[in-house]
């Protein structure tokens, strides 16, 4: 068990904040601030048990150089309209300079203020301890709140925490409490559901789940990877090449541990990657050469449906197809439909599969989903994520 804001008396202390605000901007403006609203719950304790809060994020990738187009300014606007109260924003090129600290040193109890993008600062994707120590000297506390790029060893995210003590936020309470429950102490039957592009990149992934899942349900693009490893046609689809081998291992493998392992029946392939392109319903073993597959056919929801039926814990990472295309969005929503109207833990890993689930509305309905893609899907593979690595134990 990791120590949360709960295990420390706040008053008359600071605390230096980790939040990940990396959103979406256009023109300026915040186009979607998901990010924010999930720090509010830590924020706001922090400002009720009369913490000084000083908050720290990065935006986009400046490449450790000032950009007034990546500055975290429309975030403090955003966050003080949440708070109703000010959040006192110290602009400075260089992160931390005389100014920001005289302000931090200034806040009173149930203040906040925000610093400006870290990696402005090429020293925090380098992990410079010198300025990580600038960080330190912000506050008396580190709160880790960025589940989203704690899978980064950063000045910031990391680093800090060799010069004062490290709790979690709730958030990061919550991704530990659901994540690490998923993996580790599922209610079962327990089924993974991957999708996504590259056999690659999953296969860590898809390696360490099947020691752990009963169901491994196989959608999108890397699907076709995994049938010409068989021996089919797969016409236009996309295929991982450097997978290939990869694939026909990950088949064995599931045999041997007994896993259920399921691929598409049928696929939904066009013509063209674009929406308005002509399309059909094939069975995998008659895919035209000159087409592409880009969505799961209704046979395959019919038969995923059925195994998720079956589950009491349900971890998802991956779209079923081009759910950005609504003619091919069909399998992933429905998927997404299942899940939501499932009694099952469901566990949604961030990236793709959180951007489906909240483009179909239905991210109420899920038990949790993630705030990293990267981050749960480097969770997923058991590795350990130096940003939750340094958080202190109870």
């Amino acid at each position: 068990m990791k120590k949360t804001i709960r295990d420390v008396n706040w008053e008359g202390k600071s605390a230096v904040m980790r939040c990940d605000f990396n959103v979406p901007l256009k023109d300026g403006a915040i186009t979607d601030d998901t990010r924010i609203r999930a720090a509010l719950p830590t924020i706001n304790y922090l400002i009720d048990h009369g913490a000084k809060t000083v908050i720290m994020s990065h935006l986009g990738r400046p490449k450790g150089k000032a950009n007034p187009e990546m500055s975290l300014a429309p975030v403090a606007a955003r966050l003080s309209e949440y708070l109703g109260k000010e959040v006192k924003f110290v602009p400075s090129d260089v992160v931390v300079d005389a100014d920001v600290k005289k302000a931090a040193s200034e806040l009173a109890s149930g203040e906040v203020m925000l610093i400006e993008n870290v990696r402005f600062r090429e020293e925090e994707e380098k992990n410079d301890p010198d300025f990580a120590g600038e960080l330190s000297e912000l506050g008396d506390v580190f709160v880790q709140e960025a589940f989203g790029t704690s899978h980064r060893a950063h000045a910031s995210t990391t680093g800090i925490a060799s010069f004062i003590p490290a709790v979690s936020g709730f958030l990061i309470e919550k991704e530990l409490k659901f994540l690490g429950n998923a993996v580790d102490n599922p209610e079962r039957p327990f089924a993974a559901i991957m999708g996504g592009a590259k056999v690659k990149d999953k296969i860590p992934v898809i390696t360490n789940l099947l020691d752990k899942v009963d169901i491994l349900i196989i959608g999108g693009g890397m699907a076709y990877t995994f049938f010409k490893s068989m021996g089919y046609s797969i016409g236009k689809s996309l295929l991982d090449e450097e997978g290939l081998g990869l694939a026909g291992d990950i088949l064995k493998l599931a045999k041997e541990k007994g896993v259920e392992f399921l691929l598409p029946v049928d696929v939904v392939c066009a013509d063209e990657f674009a929406n308005d392109s002509p399309h059909d319903v094939y069975k995998v073993d008659s895919i035209p050469e000159d087409r592409m597959g880009l969505d799961i056919g209704p046979e395959t929801i019919a038969l995923y449906k059925e195994a998720l039926s079956r589950a009491k814990t349900i971890v998802w990472n991956g779209p079923m197809g081009v759910f950005e295309m609504e003619n091919f969005a069909v399998g992933t929503k429905a998927i997404a439909e299942c899940l939501a109207e499932s009694d099952a833990t469901t566990v949604i890993g961030g990236g793709d599969s959180a951007a489906a689930v909240t483009q179909f509305g239905l991210e109420d309905k899920m038990t949790h989903i993630s705030t990293g893609g990267g981050a749960s899907l480097e969770f997923l593979e058991g590795r350990e994520l130096p940003g939750i690595a340094i958080i202190e134990d109870k």
